[in-house]
């Protein structure tokens, strides 16, 4: 059910003074978690800007966005909401969305974003229409007590990552890499195929580069035996639970599952950028955002409140509702809702991270091409050559 922030006593629609209204800014987001901190952001909110008073809207997530384009359809979008990636191709054609590119540039709050976020949430046309509000990025966990009794270091290599997933494999016990061959495991997939020079996009995929680097990946499996046997089913609970278990001894993932594996293995879990497979390395973003809607017709108001979100403590304290990592600089520096070690692995991993291009292809390849392809290859129904023209064909079809 919808539930509606009442606006605090200083700007409640009251006459201010010298008679002038407040303007109101209907702003969409979306927290599952009950305790949130929105009513205390738009009072402090209010209280330094009196002329504008806040209409805040919890949409559930299940809903979200088929409510936000019947919003926009029917002429009633909210002037500002969370937002993204995925939704903005679809918003751009809608003409939905307010470019800000402008507004950032005089923004003071631009200085203190983290490196890279800004880029990654530029539009399909190079526009800049989202503001950023959290973030995850992927990185490697591993097991420092067990790269230690080996004498090993974290991979900064592809080479290196082989090395240690051979050395720290002990079958039928232990196995040096979990990997995700079933659904949600593209950005895996991507971290050791994308940096070794394949693209996502026509041609880009069947290179003799990119079959020899989804080659290497397939051999981890059938020729090294570095992932359990499960792997080319495995999802995300399975790929977690074998790390917990001491299963294997590294994945990848993001800081979200942190705080489940530290209470699982307490200061025997650390974590490190991905490896770099060629000339860089490549991992997966995750995004939120926010964004003002071009039929607003507020959009000074509408500006002065996306920023307030995005700065300093004020984006802290929106980002302890969601479990993802505040935007700034500034904040992460003082970050206390995940352990450091995760916290630096995530920033040290921004500046090579990176989306999928967001296609019409992009969900299909996500969902259902890339989870059978990649099963069939792990399982030699298919080799690599197969399989990247597998993927090839969809992208060639949109």
């Amino acid at each position: 059910m919808k539930t509606f922030l009442a606006a605090c006593s200083l700007a409640a629609g009251l006459a201010l003074a010298g008679g002038a209204q407040a303007e109101t800014v209907r702003f969409w987001y979306h927290f599952d978690n009950p305790d949130n901190p929105m009513s205390k952001l738009v009072e402090k909110f209010q209280a330094q800007n009196p002329g504008i008073k806040i209409e805040a809207e919890n949409v559930p997530w299940n809903s979200y966005y088929d409510n936000l384009y019947t919003a926009i359809v029917g002429g009633n979008a909210p002037d500002a909401a969370m937002v993204k990636l995925f939704a903005q191709p679809r918003l751009v054609e809608m003409g939905a969305l307010e470019p800000i590119g402008d507004r950032i540039e005089k923004w003071a709050g631009k200085a203190d974003l983290l490196d890279n976020l800004l880029n990654l949430n530029k539009g399909p046309d190079g526009e800049q229409y989202y503001l950023p509000i959290q973030y995850v990025v992927l990185y490697l966990y591993y097991r420092p007590d067990l790269f230690k009794a080996a004498g090993l270091e974290p991979p900064k290599t592809c080479e290196e990552f082989l090395h240690a997933a051979k050395t720290l494999t002990k079958a039928p016990d232990q196995y040096g890499f979990g990997f995700r061959g079933g659904k949600g495991g593209w950005d895996q997939w991507g971290t050791f195929v994308f940096s070794k020079g394949a693209k996502f996009e026509k041609g880009g995929l069947t290179t003799p580069d990119a079959i020899a680097a989804n080659q290497w990946l397939i051999d981890l499996h059938r020729v090294h035996k570095v992932f359990p046997p499960s792997a080319p089913n495995d999802g995300f609970q399975e790929i977690l639970g074998a790390f917990k278990s001491g299963k294997t001894a590294m994945t990848i993932h993001h800081i979200g599952s942190s705080a489940d594996v530290v209470k699982a293995l307490g200061d025997k879990v650390s974590a490190a950028p991905v490896p770099r497979c060629g000339e860089k390395a490549w991992t997966s973003y995750g995004d939120e955002s926010l964004a003002i809607f071009s039929s607003s017709d507020v959009k000074d108001a509408a500006w002065k409140w996306i920023t307030f979100l995005a700065e300093g403590e004020n984006n802290v304290l929106f980002n302890q509702a969601t479990g993802q990592l505040t935007v700034t600089k500034s904040g992460s520096k003082n970050w206390k809702l995940h352990e450091q070690r995760f916290v630096d692995a995530t920033v040290a991993s921004l500046p090579f991270a990176s989306v999928l291009p967001q296609t019409p292809a992009t969900a299909d390849f996500v969902n259902t091409v890339l989870p059978t392809t990649m099963q069939r290859a792990l399982t030699g129904q298919i080799n690599s050559e197969q399989m990247m023209k597998e993927i090839e064909a969809l992208l060639a079809s949109q």
